[in-house]
């Protein structure tokens, strides 16, 4: 199918390519490096477009594959390779690096440069994370991750705990993944290699599976964030810039959402059905637990930050169903979610760079200055909900048909967390654009710019595509999920 040139294999080194030229730049050029940063994942995201172009959707194997020999003796081997469900991750990975750029394009400037390059290096990571098909490859991927979005909270931050913050996120994720090197490293040597395809036919014993996969449980966890796990998360965001606060609820929680796919699941189906029980209990608590405290919040970031923890509980509700309708329900879910929160913290971000405030009692009556953002948050808003017609509403709904088919007692109390949903988002938005202006804090305003609208106007068509046709997503995905549901069978 590939003859010429291997699409992924470009969208994998491009990013690198553009983070390398940067270095050449001299710093006090900063709109050079904003154009060079611009640039590269504009070409990056173009080349993600080929691959979706190229990608044969009637096929179960990995493709676009590539392997380098580099440690024949130890039988390790570097390789990439995608397949319906990692498809999507990376086109989401693309497209929003693009959008980040354009976020920062005056709102940062002080360390411009090393700046963009933290972005870039993370784009080539996130795009290792979900093309490799080596463990090791995908724990060395999934862990470098941590390093430049350290930085990005650390350095250009918002308020005063950003140094706390940045720590809290990088111990905490680090942590818990120690557990998944210890597996690793125990597998390597059970099997003799970390080759992906070759563990997928390995039968592990019982209790190899059950040590295994509360391992890989504690990594993957935390990364989601699953409750109790999720302290990390609403510092991490509050602190963090608005491009951060995108490309961290956009891609990097899903990291957690697609290690249950690519490796828990299909590597250790018996210990899969057997804590089964455990996920349904966490993601219920955090469903019910997250929504009710999303009420009670005064910062616009962490309102947006309590509700990624109510709706990826709903996710690992639907990946433990292990059922087409639930696994396909919650890689949409993780998707639709990717777009939404990254469209609802561009529009916190908005406000703050110019009211320099997210306590939500200093905003009120901004329809009536501001109605171009009101009709977008409006629309992001019912988007969150998961208001039919959006992307969010078909997902949540094969969930809940998994769920219903798995366990109907968790089908009804998981319902609850849709009610309090539309609660806490219709209470945002009323509380921001409607009721009277409070001209006793903000004497001055300004609807979205031409910059803001274009980066909006996206995120917008993108949520009313996979509402209204979520079958120009789910063909891609289709034969992933029933192949990986397959492999469980055999076991």
């Amino acid at each position: 199918m590939i003859k010429i040139f291997n699409p992924l294999l470009l969208t994998s080194i491009t990013p690198l390519l553009g983070l390398i030229t940067l270095f050449f730049i001299p710093k006090h050029n900063v709109i050079l490096c904003r154009k060079v940063a611009l640039y590269t994942t504009c070409v990056t995201f173009l080349l993600s477009l080929v691959i979706w172009l190229q990608f044969d959707q009637n096929s179960t194997f990995f493709q676009f594959c590539k392997t380098f020999n580099w440690f024949i003796s130890l039988n390790f081997y570097y390789t990439i390779g995608i397949d319906g469900i990692s498809l999507f991750f990376i086109l989401l990975t693309t497209f929003l690096l693009v959008l980040c750029v354009l976020i920062s394009w005056e709102s940062v400037i002080i360390h411009v440069k090393e700046y963009l390059i933290s972005f870039l290096l993370l784009e080539f990571l996130l795009i290792q994370v979900f093309s490799v098909l080596d463990l090791f490859l995908f724990y060395f991927y999934f862990e470098s991750v941590l390093i430049p979005m350290f930085l990005i909270i650390g350095i250009w931050g918002s308020r005063e705990r950003k140094i706390r913050a940045a720590y809290q996120f990088f111990l905490y994720t680090l942590v818990g993944s120690l557990f998944m090197l210890l597996s690793l490293i125990s597998i390597y040597f059970n099997v003799g290699t970390t080759d992906l395809q070759i563990l997928f036919n390995y039968r592990f014993t019982e209790n190899q599976q059950l040590l295994f996969w509360l391992a890989f449980f504690a990594s993957f966890a935390i990364k989601i964030p699953m409750f109790p796990f999720h302290i990390w998360l609403p510092e991490a965001h509050a602190e963090a810039p608005t491009a951060g606060s995108v490309i961290l609820a956009g891609v990097l929680l899903k990291m957690g959402g697609y290690g249950f796919l690519r490796f828990s699941i299909p590597m250790f189906p018996l210990a899969t059905v057997y804590f089964t029980p455990l996920v349904f209990t966490l993601s219920l608590v955090a469903t019910l637990y997250a929504s009710l405290t999303t009420l009670r919040q005064v910062d616009l970031k962490k309102i947006i930050a309590y509700s990624s923890v109510a709706h990826m509980g709903f996710v690992t509700i639907g990946l433990f169903t292990l059922n087409v309708q639930g696994l396909e329900g919650s890689i949409l879910l993780m998707l639709s979610h990717g777009l939404v929160s990254s469209a609802l913290f561009l529009c916190v971000g908005i406000l703050y760079d110019r009211y320099k405030t997210r306590i939500i009692k200093y905003y009120g009556g901004l329809v009536q200055v501001m109605p171009v953002f009101t009709i977008f948050f409006f629309f992001f808003s019912f988007s969150n909900i998961g208001f039919p017609g959006t992307s969010s509403f078909l997902g949540e709904f094969l969930v809940l048909i998994g769920a219903f088919q798995s366990n109907l007692f968790l089908t009804f109390f998981s319902s609850f967390s849709i009610i309090l949903s539309a609660g806490y988002s219709i209470w945002l938005l009323n509380r921001i654009s409607f009721g009277l202006l409070r001209l006793d804090y903000f004497k001055t305003f300004q609807d979205v710019s031409r910059r803001e609208f274009f980066i909006l106007l996206p995120l917008f068509f993108l949520i009313l595509l996979m509402g209204i046709s979520p079958n120009f997503f789910l063909n891609e995905i289709h034969f992933s999920v029933n192949n990986l549901l397959e492999q469980c069978s055999n076991f």
